[in-house]
């Protein structure tokens, strides 16, 4: 659940029930009702209890689309700066991307 978050602050969004954790940022809060912008531009509005603290950092274990060309893979952060996301995929491969083309789990 996210605590005490407010607008512009950077969330992890359970995005339409999917099961992945995807990055974006606080739009608005009203109630218990949240909007999240996230970071491939998609907008969603749900409950709280589907957003939590961004707690991405080198070292965690996303999945990402490679090359943006549809397909995810697994992979560990190993850099970030703003929505620059460096990954070292599990199969060798290495890239610099988007976090909006990445998720967790």
């Amino acid at each position: 659940m996210a605590s005490a978050q407010t607008k512009g602050d950077w969330v992890l969004g359970n995005y339409k029930g999917s099961g992945y954790w995807f990055a974006g940022v606080i739009e608005k809060i009203e109630g218990d009702t949240i909007t999240v912008r996230y970071d491939d531009n998609e907008r969603e509005t749900t409950s709280l209890g589907k957003v939590r603290p961004y707690d991405w950092m080198i070292g965690t274990k996303v999945e990402c689309n490679f090359k943006n060309a549809g397909e995810w893979y697994k992979g560990t952060i190993t850099s970030l700066a703003g929505e620059k996301v460096g990954i070292a995929y599990d199969d060798g491969d290495k890239e610099t991307t988007k976090t909006g083309l990445c998720r967790s789990k």
